[in-house]
């Protein structure tokens, strides 16, 4: 197609980058072969009256598709699945004289080579994967056409014309909105690079606009309900505004392993401007808690309408969005959460703790940090950038920790790579191999400069791996996806196997590793409730021959998820003596008043053990991580379960704790039964309750969820959810 821009540009590349979907220049409407003869009139030819698209949401190409849950009244299908188009002419089209064809547009600047301009030509029978349309009705002044695109076309929102050949030139239909096309991946077409064979596995990865995103930490797994609402209105809109945002070539498109990358850049802020502004700090005086968000709508909306990055995200939030994006455009993707995820920040596969010759820890010289949980997405695809066997689940992430190729992104990386330890294939699998497979090693710091290394843990990081069941709102354990079983050989090999591509693992200290002490040492933590005291259980065991004495310290912080510490608000420190084959416990009471002044955001609090036995020197150390129980928001809900019918939500919450909690916002969202909406309360008084009522219309049937969150200057991360079942609406 010839390039209808004036302006010439220099250099090899000829035409300016097509890198918008928004922006267009509408294609001229006559397209003349030399100078028309008088008294020519070309509406004597075959003139194009009016083309039907048959989009509202119960016809057949919305259907077939699965794009009828989508709020837009627009024509959405996936690639490389027909659909049916109706064109009304100005008289019966005679296939022996006359000749028109389909076309569609993307961009300001298309290009046929480049996949944005796409003649669609009339043929017999399809070719899979391929473009055509196939006349399957004449009907008077009618014809109804089969239209199937390519499975590898551009995914995006097309403009749509109509030629038609006459002696002349061409005489083609005029911008009209109206037939505007948008085209999605499609996971039901074997020949698309996101195809998924299992229907339970497609209703849940692409269709399913409610998840369960898993946090709190490994031994005790709390989950919370997100509204990824990806068919909401203007969402798919939004997604498309993402990639423009990032300047994404439009060519690069139909491709999930480039959408994917970018949309990892793309939903966290740094560097590019991107969705989302991460912030751990414990401070949102300019924006939203990260805890208080329900889903992802809100966001994405303000993002568009705002054209600013939205304030505040943490790596749940993160991951919800990219959900959303992902799903949307038709990329099958889930929430996965790692307990004890490890962010290694030299590389070494190792995270090094630091102690003092007292035991307590060095925060200087640590620098690496283990996450009670991290939080990243996986996308489904081939990825025939790589060797056979590497397609299926991708791990991306959009939470902005390391920099890659010159922007905070992670992924595309083969989960199925990662387990083996080939993390020579792109993208990032040396940081997510580092994150499920470090071990954690116990170095003491001498005075005269020396390390010795105390003890290595190597089963911690990468505990649990989770995501939510298929079908269900219950875990479902994926950890042996990405890693072999502790022990096992294949887990050896594949250690070996990351060392040899370059995960490097010196071990970048001193001496050797001190032979197993003859004592052990755990500790458990009973019980924690928001706002009560509680206990620290230390239990020693001696199983040696001799008695020996015990000199320990425990510390108590108040830490943000990541593993950093804020504060310490416990020390004690005590000794233990113990006879020769036998065990002691030791309770250390933590008081509400030492911890309740300084909570972080998800009320997570870390205690570190170090024990030094006097006759032996042997120093034992341990750590956990613990998150308190929050209380949770009521949900009630009164009326006719119907769509369209009026029903009442009540929002309720009892304040348990000693003191005023100020500056409460309460939010609630439930797709496809009420818009996200939010309420301000001054305070709630202790034990006092506040009631929040709303009216809403529900549009869709089917199981639907109600999410609330409250958020406050001092407890956050509160939450309550009702599943409802909504009915269709009696027909008439």
């Amino acid at each position: 197609m010839s390039e209808t821009s004036p302006t010439t540009f220099g250099g090899r590349r000829s035409v300016p980058p097509n890198n918008s979907n928004a922006a267009e220049d509408d294609l001229p409407t006559l397209e003349l072969q030399g100078l028309m003869p008088r008294g020519v009139n070309l509406q004597d030819y075959l003139n194009v009256t009016n083309v039907h698209l048959f989009k509202d949401r119960w016809d057949t190409n919305k259907i077939d598709h699965h794009t009828d849950k989508y709020e837009n009244n627009k024509l959405i299908v996936r690639r490389g699945q027909s659909f049916y188009i109706q064109i009304d002419f100005n008289r019966p089209y005679d296939p022996r004289k006359d000749l028109f064809r389909v076309e569609y547009v993307i961009g300001r600047y298309p290009q046929e080579t480049k996949g944005t301009y796409i003649p669609v030509p009339v043929v017999s029978e399809f070719q899979r994967g391929k473009w055509g349309a196939k006349i399957i009705m004449r009907e008077d002044k009618s014809v109804r056409l089969s239209i199937q695109s390519s499975s590898e076309c551009i995914v995006g929102k097309f403009r749509m014309y109509v030629a038609v050949w006459t002696p002349f030139g061409i005489i083609r239909t005029s911008r009209n909105a109206d037939t505007d096309t948008y085209i999605l991946f499609n996971p039901w077409c074997e020949e698309d690079a996101v195809y998924l064979d299992d229907e339970k596995e497609r209703e849940e990865y692409v269709l399913n606009d409610i998840g369960v995103i898993f946090h709190g930490n490994f031994q005790d797994i709390k989950s919370r309900s997100w509204s990824y609402g990806q068919f909401e209105e203007n969402i798919l809109d939004t997604c498309l505004y993402v990639m423009d945002r990032a300047n994404m070539d439009l060519s690069g498109r139909g491709n999930p392993i480039k959408v994917s990358r970018v949309g990892s850049a793309m939903i966290n802020s740094k560097d590019d401007e991107g969705v989302i502004v991460g912030s751990w700090d414990n401070v949102y005086a300019y924006g939203v808690a990260p805890s208080a968000w329900t889903g992802s709508v809100d966001i994405l909306l303000e993002y568009q309408s705002s054209k600013n990055p939205v304030r505040y995200g943490q790596c749940w939030v993160f991951a919800g969005v990219f959900n959303t994006f992902l799903r949307c455009l038709g990329i099958p993707a889930r929430v996965v959460t790692n307990y004890f995820s490890a962010h290694d920040n030299n590389a070494n596969l190792q995270m090094d703790v630091f102690l003092e010759e007292d035991g307590s820890v060095n925060s200087k010289l640590t620098k690496d940090s283990v996450w009670n949980y991290h939080c990243w997405n996986e996308a489904w695809m081939t990825r025939p950038d790589l060797p056979v066997g590497f397609g299926g689940w991708q791990a991306v992430d959009s939470t902005p920790q390391e920099n890659s190729d010159g922007m905070y992104r992670c992924g595309p990386a083969s989960v199925q790579a990662i387990k083996h330890g080939h993390v020579c294939f792109q993208f990032d699998a040396p940081f997510v191999f580092a994150e499920v497979n470090s071990d954690l090693v116990y170095i003491t710091a001498k005075k005269d400069g020396t390390h010795v290394v105390e003890g290595v843990d190597s089963t911690h990081t990468g505990k649990l791996i989770v995501t939510k069941q298929i079908g269900g709102d219950g875990i479902q354990d994926i950890t042996e996806t990405y890693k072999f079983q502790e022990g096992q050989e294949e887990e050896r090999l594949a250690l070996e196997t990351a060392l040899m591509y370059g995960a490097k693992k010196p071990l970048n200290t001193e001496g050797v590793l001190k032979p197993k002490s003859n004592v052990e040492m755990d500790f458990t933590v009973e019980n924690a409730v928001l706002g009560k005291d509680f206990t620290v259980t230390v239990t020693f065991q001696n199983n040696s021959n001799s008695s020996c004495t015990i000199s320990a310290y425990l510390s108590g912080n108040i830490t943000f998820y990541t593993g950093v510490t804020k504060d310490e608000f416990k020390k004690e420190t005590f000794e233990v003596a113990l006879e020769a084959l036998s065990f002691k416990k030791k309770a250390v009471l933590v008081r509400v008043g030492e911890y309740m002044g300084q909570l972080v955001e998800q009320a997570s609090l870390h205690f570190f053990v170090t024990a030094r036995v006097r006759e032996t020197g042997d120093i034992l150390a341990k750590q956990k991580a613990i998150v308190l129980k929050v209380p949770k928001v009521d949900i009630r809900v009164r009326g006719a379960k119907v769509v369209g019918s009026d029903m009442v939500v009540t929002v309720e919450f009892t304040n348990p704790l000693k003191e005023t909690l100020k500056n409460v916002w309460i939010y609630v969202d439930g797709p496809g039964l009420m818009r996200p909406m939010k309420k301000m309360f001054r305070e709630i008084q202790p034990n006092a309750t506040i009631q929040w009522e709303e009216m809403f219309r529900p549009w869709v049937s089917g199981p639907r969820k109600l999410i609330a969150s409250l958020t406050s200057d001092t407890l956050r991360h509160v939450y309550g959810e009702l599943d409802v079942q909504i009915q269709r609406r009696p027909s008439v």
